[in-house]
């Protein structure tokens, strides 16, 4: 393997690039459409795992030899049900009046492939406290935060963060979408450096 490898980041959100640029790396954006979906017969973590494994999947035939894409997928679980993006405003609302007053559990699989086939697949769990909400408090955040590019219809780092998560087990930047302190130690073994 090339002894100075280039990250890619396969990913459009901006709380990844913020979280990977914090991180003192050097990377490049690369998008591209992937489809989401994945085999019913998938549980909890192994969604998001195979969500992220699935989108590196689409960049394997792209890489330059020294190229290594990092790919990442959260999802929100409430008991076994696994809540996505939602689909509109109305989905959000349903979404969080089944979140407000419950623990769930926040999971981001990681995905990171080489050119060479080399490949690295994780996950990282975190369980949620929210307080109990009032449908008002719901409408608010749906309205003027717009959580529909988020998982489980929120953002720990925006307002409903705030007034709801009463408490984290784990990491709070895997609930922002990147465990970036899993992140550092597979990087490190990768060859990459501070």
């Amino acid at each position: 393997m090339p002894s100075k490898l280039r990250l890619l980041l396969a990913s459009n959100s901006p709380r990844r690039r913020q979280l990977l640029t914090e991180l003192g790396l050097p990377y490049t954006v690369r998008l591209k459409e992937v489809d989401e979906s994945y085999p019913p017969h998938l549980h909890r973590a192994e969604v998001a795992e195979y969500l992220a494994a699935h989108k590196a999947d689409a960049y394997r035939a792209d890489l330059q030899p020294d190229e290594v894409v990092l790919t990442a997928d959260t999802i929100v679980c409430l008991d076994e049900d696994v809540l996505n993006k939602p689909a509109d405003e109305a989905e959000a609302i349903r979404m969080l009046t089944r979140l407000q007053g419950r623990a769930h559990d926040v999971f981001t699989g990681v995905c990171l492939l080489g050119a060479d086939g080399r490949q690295t697949v994780f996950s990282d769990q975190t369980r949620v406290h929210f307080r109990a909400l009032s449908q008002a408090e719901i409408e608010h955040y749906v309205l003027n935060y717009k959580p529909l590019d988020k998982a489980g219809a929120y953002g720990a780092q925006d307002w409903i963060g705030m007034v709801a998560v009463t408490r984290l087990e784990g990491s709070y930047f895997n609930v922002m979408g990147l465990p970036v302190h899993r992140l550092w130690e597979e990087l490190e073994k990768w060859g990459f450096k501070a």
